[in-house]
């Protein structure tokens, strides 16, 4: 089965995004000279699964910031809202997180970078997480979307690793203890 793993920024209050899903707050941390795995851990994985805020956040990008293929998850988008410089590279599914990821394991896909507050969410609750890393911004935004909305039972993690950085951004690294799997 094809795993799922994270790769989030969040503010210091556990946001993701303002509520209208901009990133402003994330763009102004100067954060020059400062890797924090994001090229390395696109390598890592073999498809990305995002919500459909978060696609329409990152079409707002000067350039588009994946190399692998993009499924958009979403019950309001199709194939017709995917702008055709991009309709190689993304394609729209309305499918659960249970069914996408048996889709795609039959795809051979092997990883899957899981992105955006809901879709996080609900690929938690499923269990199909097993790792994450999450970088805690040091910033406070008062509201916006969670990464981590209700759960139907404690979710035990296990710390891999942590860095700090000179910004003031600490990368944390958790993997899944039990995924209700």
């Amino acid at each position: 089965m094809t795993t799922g793993h994270i790769m989030m920024a969040m503010t210091l209050d556990g946001f993701v995004a303002r509520k209208d899903h901009s990133l402003d707050w994330l763009m102004k941390q100067k954060t020059d000279g400062e890797d924090h795995g994001f090229a390395e851990f696109q390598r890592s994985v073999d498809v990305i699964v995002m919500g459909s805020g978060s696609f329409r956040t990152v079409l707002d990008f000067e350039q588009w910031p994946y190399e692998k293929r993009v499924i958009v998850l979403s019950k309001t988008l199709d194939q017709r809202d995917i702008p055709s410089p991009l309709v190689e590279k993304v394609e729209i599914s309305s499918l659960t997180p249970q069914a996408l990821m048996s889709s795609l394991s039959a795809r051979n896909f092997k990883r899957a970078y899981v992105d955006g507050g809901a879709v996080i969410q609900s690929f938690l609750k499923a269990g199909l997480i097993c790792d994450m890393k999450i970088t805690i911004v040091p910033i406070l935004i008062g509201e916006g979307i969670r990464i981590f909305g209700d759960l139907l039972h404690d979710i035990d993690l296990t710390l891999e690793g942590s860095k700090q950085f000179q910004s003031g951004l600490v990368d944390l690294t958790y993997s899944i203890q039990d995924r209700g799997t």
